[in-house]
């Protein structure tokens, strides 16, 4: 049996060249997934014209067929491009073996090109949210920050971020340290209140092998992980008072010892630290030493609540619009003018991680028409006269007040649906309107 009808049995689309110039003829107009060659063929060069269907056809496997089993040939067609070398006379199904093995691999080789272009496509767009993700500073108390950032990024000076949880304090920390001469080094990060006081310590300033119960092995610690850059301690006011004492000394010292180490260690690094806690209550009460604290304050940045700072509202939904559409493989939505103006005058307790949430949840639910108030979380699809009513109810003690209050929260939890709402207090719609009436609220 023939070699093209062996093939043909087998499933293959075949066509056949018996000459070099014929076959890279075929070649060119067929474009195959894989290419048998003879090495031994009567118009040329069978390794010349290896070199040839790689050029015209880079991702096509060859597979070369020869009488001649020389190692040199072999060698310098796998050199050239070729998948793999067969001598004949060979047996057909270590034939279908190899080609099987070849168009694998030509599969996979394909499949790699794909996801290379879709991480390319992935990174661009990432980068391209990236590119807006700079703090945004609208309003004109951000607009001071940001100023003040941009003269103090450039020094060695330790920065305290003062604010609300929520705020962004670790994005202005990024940003500093962006801005900064150690941009290109690292910037480590130590969250205080998420390790138990008696970890702290070790994760801090390291330990050597066998300096507690389950040091069982040597950890450089954070301070030597910043080496050069900068060190960010969040919720510093959280840090034990006498670990406070002993970082103290290496702001004053820069140097120290890890747990358990007989070394004395250089430090070089730029301190970033942070506290949502008013530092003269944190400092009365010695969550935070004065020491301590004199030496953070080089320079206070106070950052104002969202509920300050309106304006900045808009460019903020729109860079988490982009970037929860990015990060979940879905369409880029359009955010409703109603939608906006709800999420602007929301008074936002939590701050940007809590408009984060919000928007991240809206993207999800997204429809065709973008992102209306529907889409938007319970609490936000209230009209925020609820809200302030049910405030005002909450500091009365008289009877009317507490049924207000009842009514108000109750519509609250069902997202202002007055049907649902009279079903859950078991009264009629136009009793619970002229409830709503009289409370002022439509």
């Amino acid at each position: 049996m023939t070699l093209d009808a062996l093939l043909t049995r087998r499933g293959f689309s075949v066509q056949t060249a018996s000459t070099a110039a014929g076959g890279l003829q075929a070649v060119g107009r067929w474009k195959p997934d894989l290419v048998l060659l003879d090495l031994g063929l009567p118009d040329g060069d069978g390794l010349d014209v290896l070199r040839e269907v790689r050029t015209v056809l880079p991702a096509v496997q060859v597979l070369i067929l020869t009488a001649n089993d020389s190692l040199a040939n072999a060698i310098q067609s796998i050199k050239l491009g070729a998948f793999h070398f067969i001598s004949k006379p060979y047996a057909p199904e270590e034939l279908m073996s190899l080609m099987g093995r070849a168009l694998d691999q030509k599969r996979l080789e394909q499949e790699a090109v794909v996801l290379r272009e879709e991480s390319a496509r992935l990174v661009r767009r990432l980068a391209e949210v990236e590119e807006r993700s700079a703090p945004v500073f609208h309003s004109r108390s951000m607009r001071q920050l940001e100023d003040l950032l941009k003269r103090v990024a450039p020094t060695d000076a330790n920065v305290l971020l003062l604010g609300e949880s929520g705020v962004g304090k670790e994005v202005l920390a990024n940003r500093l340290h962006g801005l900064s001469r150690r941009a290109g080094k690292a910037m480590v990060k130590l969250n205080c209140a998420a390790f138990p006081a008696n970890m702290i310590e070790g994760e801090l300033f390291g330990y050597v092998k066998g300096a507690f119960t389950g040091a069982v092995s040597d950890f450089a610690g954070l301070i030597s992980q910043a080496e050069g850059g900068t060190l960010f301690l969040d919720e510093v006011a959280e840090m034990p008072p006498e670990l406070q004492t002993r970082f103290l000394r290496v702001l004053q010292e820069r140097e120290y010892r890890q747990l358990g180490g007989l070394k004395t260690v250089k430090a070089d690094f730029r301190l970033v630290a942070a506290t949502n806690r008013p530092v003269a209550e944190a400092m009365r009460t010695g969550a935070l030493r004065q020491d301590l604290y004199y030496r953070l304050n080089t320079f206070q940045v106070e950052i104002p609540p969202l509920r300050e700072r309106r304006e900045d509202i808009p460019a903020l939904v729109q860079r988490f619009v982009a970037q929860f559409s990015a990060r979940h493989g879905l369409p880029l939505p359009k955010v409703q003018p109603e939608a906006l103006e709800r999420l602007r005058v929301h008074p936002w307790p939590g701050n940007i991680r809590e408009l984060q949430n919000a928007i991240e949840y809206a993207v999800v639910l997204a429809e065709a028409e973008g992102i209306g108030i529907k889409q938007l979380p319970a609490d936000l699809r209230v009209a925020p006269v609820l809200h302030s009513a049910l405030g005002e109810a909450a500091n009365a003690l008289d009877l009317e007040s507490r049924e207000r209050q009842a009514v108000l929260q109750v519509l609250i939890e069902t997202g202002g649906n007055k049907k649902r709402a009279a079903e859950i207090l078991g009264i009629q719609r136009p009793t619970l309107y002229a409830k709503l009436r009289k409370y002022g609220v439509h």
